[in-house]
């Protein structure tokens, strides 16, 4: 068999192989195979629309490939990072309060989340202190009723970063870092929640 069967019989067997690959990664790595596979095909054997269509195909899956690993990567140090400012800042709004005004009141209509960037606040009904590096009203989304379920109140002039929930959507689905911070923040929020309930006296 000639060399340049070869070729174009191994590209056509990656190429099918492509429709068993159970994930994008492998998926990838397999059709960068076939496109040398094709490239080679079309230079030995003068075909050159199968050429020219791997050698536009190849790039674009190379560049695929490289984000597939860094998402991959992001999610990874996602999964053992913490929430940083920087993620923030470009979706919210900055917020001074006074010692003794109130951020929210528990039954409030819910429709933002609060990092706190400097002071003390406090909430309420949980008698839990609120200091810099913290985030609170995220419960609010997670409900279907979207309220408050807590009243927050400033205890120390302090400052706050405000994002709406659409812009927390939005980080959720870009960010996987983001992503990962608000699931274990909000599991931690309600099995304190649990906690507290079921440490409480019976009526």
């Amino acid at each position: 068999m000639p060399t340049v069967e070869l070729f174009g019989y191994l590209g056509a067997l990656l190429t099918l192989a492509t429709f068993s690959m159970k994930t994008m990664l492998h998926l990838r790595m397999v059709g960068i195979g076939a496109n040398l596979a094709f490239i080679a095909y079309g230079l030995v054997g003068g075909v050159y629309p199968v050429l020219l269509l791997h050698l536009t195909l190849l790039p674009l899956n190379l560049l695929r490939l490289r984000q597939l690993q860094q998402l991959t990567r992001r999610i990874d140090e996602a999964a053992v990072g913490g929430l940083r400012v920087d993620w923030l800042r470009p979706y919210s709004r900055s917020l001074r309060l006074a010692a003794g005004q109130r951020v929210f009141e528990r039954g409030d209509a819910a429709d933002e989340v609060f990092f706190v960037l400097g002071g003390r606040f406090r909430a309420l009904e949980a008698d839990v202190e609120l200091g810099p590096g913290a985030v609170f009203g995220e419960l609010g989304l997670l409900s279907k009723a979207h309220r408050r379920t807590q009243t927050v109140v400033c205890e120390a002039e302090g400052e706050l970063l405000r994002i709406n929930y659409g812009e927390v959507r939005q980080m959720y689905f870009q960010n996987p870092a983001f992503g990962f911070f608000f699931l274990e923040l909000a599991t931690e929020r309600l099995m304190r929640d649990a906690q507290r309930a079921a440490a409480a006296p019976s009526p």
